[in-house]
């Protein structure tokens, strides 16, 4: 998606045909399970599929052309890997302009392998970037704690605690904090969720550089050349090139 572009549903143009319109979308979606690249600009394609507009199509081929662009691009699976997991997650603070809904991405890696990610929007609007940053890190927790007792019942060992890779230091002074106060009881829940895992040794949260953190690419659209940085760190590789 070209950089800094939002879409929203108050925009004129309003297809007189929306099903290739959503026919395209309802592809691009089964499409996500082998590309996270693309999984942001579909997850904001996907919410105007009621009434899709002429800017929607027009972000939509321009996704097509990026697709047609890179055919042989996927994930590699490497059998050299090791059953370590490492996560990173981020967000981006009242990201939809029509709610102001914060958007929650993350990516879990097993080893060099991305293995599972997400972009959705969250339910509830967020005060601060800190509280949306926080969100992203609990439902990141959830997920990590869910393949740990997957690998577990597959008897695969797997190294803890887990490192949680963030880029906000508020969330991180908030995750480290023993005590409760006035502005974090508005997310208590999702501190509980996330503290106890940290004292159960499962998740080591880290601070990571914006410019490195992987989950970027699941919460915003970005300039060319940090895409494509972010996507040759998510493990895809171009199937086709010469080797």
């Amino acid at each position: 998606m070209e950089q800094n572009l939002k879409l929203t549903d108050s925009m004129v143009d309003v297809l007189s045909d929306p099903s290739p319109y959503r026919q395209m979308v309802g592809q691009l979606i089964y499409l996500t399970v082998t590309h996270p690249d693309i999984v942001y600009t579909v997850n904001i394609l996907s919410q105007f599929m009621h009434k899709p507009r002429q800017t929607h199509m027009d972000a939509a081929l321009h996704l097509l052309r990026y697709l047609k662009a890179t055919p042989g691009q996927g994930i590699l699976l490497s059998s050299q890997s090791d059953f370590s997991f490492k996560a990173y997650c981020d967000s981006d603070w009242a990201s939809c302009p029509m709610t102001r809904r914060s958007s929650t991405g993350f990516c879990i890696f097993l080893g060099s392998s991305p293995i599972s990610w997400k972009t959705k929007k969250q339910t509830s609007v967020s005060r601060s970037s800190a509280e949306a940053e926080y969100r992203a890190m609990a439902v990141t927790t959830c997920e990590l704690q869910w393949l740990s007792y997957l690998l577990c019942d597959l008897r695969i060992p797997s190294s803890v605690p887990i490192p949680l890779f963030c880029d906000n230091q508020a969330a991180l002074h908030i995750a480290s904090n023993p005590i409760f106060h006035e502005r974090t009881k508005y997310i208590e829940i999702d501190c509980h969720v996330f503290r106890d895992k940290i004292q159960e040794g499962l998740i080591r949260p880290c601070k990571v550089s914006t410019s490195h953190q992987l989950a970027d690419i699941f919460t915003k659209s970005l300039g060319r050349e940090q895409f494509q940085f972010l996507r040759s760190k998510l493990g895809l590789h171009k199937l086709h090139a010469p080797t």
